[in-house]
């Protein structure tokens, strides 16, 4: 099943350094949203990925992570 997850920070350095590791373990940029003015990183992710996205996304201490299925 194929999701949303998306993180929200407290500053945008965090929510830039999320996205900066996404890209850097090949998460295609096309499956990637930065919101400068909301401090969020959205990912579209298949299931077989949503546990290293999670993970990172983890990594630099998100407000919440929201996740929502796609249809």
């Amino acid at each position: 099943m194929i999701k949303t997850l998306t993180g929200r920070y407290d500053h945008v350095d965090k929510a830039r350094n999320a996205m900066d590791d996404l890209i850097g373990t090949g998460i295609p940029r096309e499956k990637l949203y930065f919101d400068e003015k909301a401090n969020c990183v959205k990912v579209i992710t298949p299931g077989d990925t949503e546990r290293e996205v999670r993970e990172i996304l983890g990594r630099h201490e998100p407000v919440e992570v929201i996740e929502r299925a796609m249809d």
